[in-house]
């Protein structure tokens, strides 16, 4: 690599980051005076009364959920993180596997829960879902959350209601019994110059500890009655934040305090994985989008913007926007080939944005890769513990 190149490369991925990402409201309910519209990633340049791009919100409503059961006293709760299975340091080939991390912010509305579990069943494939806390918890009880520099209640992505936090706490328990693993996405989803990025790690600390008081109590309170949690919140392992925004050093102390184990928050590079700030940094990657010199990141509504601008394209475009994203993705998959096997993060919503783009081409991606010899499909959690089991693999850290 050419001198100076590692600065410019830097740069192009700072200028991916989100300035503010697009979690889609809960139920249609965002709070009072709040825009759903998408931001575009910082560094992007737009005309002086250019209209704010606007997603289209899913019309598809959320199934009626199935009633939850009653815990059994004294059940032990299930672990957010699950590592059921183990996987060899080195392939027949001398490489080590080629691990894709598969993972969604928010991990709210049932029907594409339903839609990424079957996804993953048919491949062997484990996810990474990053929970939104108010997802879990009753709108009316709202005003236990108190958010810094926020009125008590507020939040950018609404709250639950009581059929579908209870729907949700059914298919989180479904879930981490396949193998999947629960992160934690925060709560009150507060971005840009007001928003997490001005939070220390006492603020951070009482975030995390709102968490775990939505998913402890909010199914009870959803239900009127006593419902059990669908994990214990203690063993979540990992969290990406809200935009991607947020002091890191602050956030993570917090993290650290917790026992918590990587932050999936940063822009970086296809490379192996290292630790910053005491956890494991696993990072959405600067790729290039493919027939383009565009630099983006492996989010999906960094693709959006980075193809029409976060704008709904015309429907008769949506088969050639597909085929452009599953090639960049294919793209990176070869670029990690060629550069000793580093994991490959792909970072989602559960969304239907631009004609359902972004998730028909992860759709065919997952199934066309996870089946391949080499290619292991596996959560956060699944990396990090193959990770402390066998380490980076030596002169791999090193961006390609």
């Amino acid at each position: 690599m050419r001198p100076g190149a590692n600065l410019v490369g830097a740069a192009l991925v700072v200028a991916a980051v989100l300035a503010g990402c697009a979690d889609v409201p809960l139920e249609g309910a965002p709070s009072p005076g709040r825009s759903t519209a998408p931001k575009p990633p910082a560094g992007t340049p737009s005309k002086p009364g250019a209209p704010s791009p606007s997603p289209t919100k899913p019309s598809t409503p959320s199934p009626s959920p199935s009633k939850p059961s009653t815990p059994v006293p004294g059940q032990k709760l299930p672990a957010a993180a699950p590592v059921l299975r183990s996987f060899p340091g080195r392939l027949p080939n001398g490489k080590p596997p080629l691990f894709v991390v598969v993972s969604f912010d928010g991990a709210g509305d049932l029907a594409l829960w339903a839609r990424w579990r079957a996804v993953a069943k048919q491949v062997n494939a484990r996810m990474t879902f990053f929970l939104s806390g108010p997802y879990l918890y009753p709108g009316n009880h709202r005003t236990d959350y108190k958010p810094p520099y926020r009125q008590p209640g507020a939040s950018e992505i609404g709250w639950g209601d009581a059929a579908n936090v209870l729907g949700r706490t059914k298919v989180l328990r479904e879930a981490i019994a396949e193998g999947h693993e629960i992160g934690t996405h925060a709560n009150g989803h507060f971005c840009g110059t007001n928003g997490i990025g001005r939070w220390t790690t006492a603020q951070w600390t009482a975030e995390l500890s709102a968490f775990d008081q939505m998913v402890r109590t909010g199914p009870t309170l959803a239900a009127g009655k006593t419902v059990a949690p669908p994990f214990d919140p203690s063993t979540v392992k990992g969290m990406r934040t809200p935009c991607l925004e947020g002091n890191r050093p602050a956030y993570r102390q917090a993290m650290v305090q917790r026992g918590m184990l990587y932050d999936a928050s940063a822009p970086g590079y296809i490379t192996w994985p290292k630790k910053l700030d005491g956890l494991w940094n696993f990072p959405l990657e600067s790729v290039t989008l493919a027939g383009t010199g565009k630099k983006t990141l492996t989010m999906d509504y960094n693709l959006w913007f980075a193809q029409t601008q976060a704008r709904k394209a015309p429907l008769a475009q949506a088969p050639a926007l597909k085929a452009q994203v599953l090639a960049t993705y294919q793209q990176a998959l070869a670029k990690s080939r060629a550069s000793g096997n580093p994991p490959l993060f792909l970072g989602n919503h559960f969304n239907r944005w631009n004609n359902s783009v972004y998730s028909d081409a992860l759709t065919d991606f997952v199934k066309q890769t996870c089946t391949q010899p080499d290619v292991r499909c596996v959560s956060n959690m699944e990396l990090a513990s193959w990770l402390a089991k066998y380490g980076v693999p030596s002169g791999q850290n090193r961006p390609s």
